[in-house]
């Protein structure tokens, strides 16, 4: 479809459609957070993959029209504002029916895409490694199987994203729904050999005497930089969502001298696209296997509660429900952008709660009293158990001796009886290596 003259698919308006009236059942989750901080979001959504955002503006609706979402009015007075513009892209912060895009595409004369195409766009973008890679075009071509039309070929191809994507000015194409099918089924089976092998990887960590620690949290919650600090590594972290799409791990140091594993994931967002979900799910899994699960909060943003909420629903979508409601870690980060009281009143909590840490992750405060927290909580499981080990199998024996307590030994013409102090992470990676001998 031909722009109008003078249009750029570099130049953008974002719209966030919000109803008029008090939200029908079903809608109050949507309404959790201000509709001001949504279009914000959507707007910080294109600038991730370097959209100029002419305008973002707010479109009331009393209820979806099957055609074109939006009201007959609100779709004329857009295409006056599209045009004297010369914006060559909508994106429009909701979810559009394959009709709906194209029937707004010709009444704007401009490139339109939904919440679900901005995302696989910039997920496209940012996916670094072969998995990641896999997962975003599967995620993309089922996203697009179900339109059979071409949804965002319109962003240029200098901006990043993923292969498969066109550059501007490209005709509508149809697609083969037998072609994306296949290559979907191959997509798919070559994940499943990446979820074994990463499997074999977590068994490998299980034999490598280091508890994890994974962060999660809302995208820009400062997830990379809190990572960066505590590692002092140099992984990709500015202002921007989804800075990070590939996990990362490093070690890093406890004050106890004990040595543990950080794990920086994904950033979560709200009405995450479900195919993204489904494709991200064997990465998600790393969270699973974690030792504590650390949720990285942005204490300054106003709808820091609504994020909590979409991050606790992704982890019960995993099946962490236990530790998203009671283990975790929770860590109210940015405290150098608060006010003074607000500050203060985190700092309070965070003293009187042993879940809660608050601090700034840019600049380093609070961050011992978080390693501190960490550490006591993977030493609060430890117990006292008696262990009967070869003397052939010194290899164990001087693993028992880096990683526990030994309060008592006892040697006869076959065996070490030991009664030592484990954590009962340490203790499952000890029975774990028993097995594999």
């Amino acid at each position: 479809m031909p722009l109008a003259d003078g249009a750029t698919t570099g130049r953008a308006l974002v719209i966030h459609p919000a109803p008029k009236s008090a939200p029908v059942r079903g809608m109050a989750e949507t309404l959790a957070r201000s509709i001001e901080a949504r279009l914000e979001e959507a707007v910080g959504l294109a600038q991730a993959i370097r959209l100029y955002v002419v305008r973002a503006e707010i479109a009331r609706i009393t209820s979806p029209r099957p055609s074109s979402l939006l009201g007959s009015g609100a779709v004329d007075n857009f295409r006056g504002l599209i045009s004297e513009n010369s914006i060559g892209l909508v994106v429009v912060d909701g979810t559009l029916s394959p009709v709906q895009q194209r029937n707004l595409e010709r009444s704007w004369q401009a490139k339109v895409i939904d919440r679900t195409g901005l995302i696989l766009e910039i997920f496209g973008a940012r996916a670094r490694t072969h998995e990641g890679r896999l997962q975003v075009e599967l995620a993309a071509l089922s996203y697009q199987r179900s339109r059979l039309v071409r949804s965002w070929t319109h962003l240029e191809r200098q901006r990043g994203g993923f292969g498969f994507l066109g550059g501007p000015g490209e005709s509508q194409l149809e697609i083969d729904r037998r072609l994306i099918g296949e290559r979907i089924a191959r997509l798919k089976r070559e994940l499943k050999g990446i979820k074994r092998t990463r499997a074999l990887h977590r068994e490998a960590r299980r034999r490598v005497p280091y508890p994890v620690v994974a962060l999660v949290g809302y995208t820009n919650a400062g997830k990379s930089t809190l990572f960066n600090r505590l590692t002092r590594s140099a992984v990709t972290a500015g202002d921007m969502l989804f800075a990070t799409l590939d996990p990362t791990m490093r070690r890093f140091e406890l004050p106890s001298g004990r040595t543990a594993i950080l794990s920086d994931t994904v950033g979560f967002i709200s009405d995450l696209p479900t195919h993204l979900v489904a494709a991200f799910r064997a990465t998600l899994e790393e969270v699973t296997e974690a030792d504590i699960v650390v949720h990285v909060r942005d204490a300054h943003h106003p709808d820091s509660e609504a994020q909590r909420e979409d991050v606790l629903a992704v982890l019960g979508d995993l099946g962490l429900h236990e530790t998203s409601e009671d283990g975790m870690i929770e860590v109210m980060n940015k405290l150098d952008l608060l006010e003074p009281a607000q500050r203060a009143s985190l700092e309070y909590q965070a003293l009187r709660n042993s879940q809660t840490a608050a601090l700034s992750a840019a600049t380093g405060e609070g961050c011992e009293a978080l390693l501190g927290l960490i550490d006591r909580r993977l030493q609060s499981d430890i117990r006292a158990v008696r262990l009967d080990i070869p003397l052939t199998d010194g290899k164990i024996l001087a693993w028992i001796y880096q990683h526990g307590e030994v309060l008592g030994r006892r040697d006869d013409s076959e065996a070490a009886h030991l009664s030592v102090r484990l954590s009962e992470a340490d203790l499952a990676r000890l029975r774990h290596q028993q097995r594999l001998h």
